[in-house]
């Protein structure tokens, strides 16, 4: 008997919502119940790091054949190093009944709910206000005026596709909007 088909959940928001601190805290309550996906990678595997456990590391040539054979879900070129989620990983781990998380932008997202239709359930977490984002990027304290720009003129395009996605939840309080991402992604293993 096969197992139950898994879950395939994604997590997309602007820079400056929360996100990270939000997957932070799903990673530690949901171990062994929600794994995040292994993308692949062209950039030199670091000392702490474990080739299929961290990533799966590969040359260019071989990331760029895996491109023209199609078989990425979705990728992407970031600072000259490719880095993209293998279709036949996320297929292969949903047979055997694992519930994988993601954490991707726009155009990942896009590209999962493409090619995995309504198995793929995107969650988009959004700041209370375009005003409260801009105060949490500038907030930072890391980033140049240059960057900051850019993240929000980003922002604007993001937020304006939060209504195409399955589900969208306003962290304008940390521990509010976790304990509704949480309970959401509850019902969606549980299904």
């Amino acid at each position: 008997m096969s197992a139950k088909p898994g879950k395939l959940i994604v997590i997309v928001a602007p820079s400056g919502t929360g996100k990270s601190t939000l997957m932070k805290k799903v990673r530690a309550d949901f171990k062994g119940r929600l794994i995040e996906s292994i993308s692949y990678t062209t950039r030199d595997i670091r000392p702490n790091e474990k080739d299929g456990l961290d990533y799966f590391f590969v040359s260019k040539p071989k990331f760029e054949k895996m491109i023209s054979n199609d078989e990425f879900t979705e990728w992407a070129l970031v600072h000259g190093d490719y880095k993209g989620t293998s279709k036949r990983y996320v297929e292969k781990k949903m047979k055997e009944g694992a519930n994988l998380i993601f954490d991707l932008d726009i155009q990942g997202t896009d590209s999962m709910k493409e090619a995995f239709g309504d198995q793929a359930k995107a969650i988009f977490i959004r700041p209370p206000s375009y005003e409260v984002l801009e105060e949490r990027l500038r907030g930072r304290g890391t980033e140049s005026e240059d960057a900051i720009n850019t993240r929000l003129n980003n922002a604007k395009i993001e937020l304006s596709r939060s209504g195409d996605y399955d589900y969208s939840i306003v962290n304008d309080d940390v521990n509010v909007a976790y304990n509704k991402l949480y309970r959401l992604i509850e019902d969606l293993i549980g299904e």
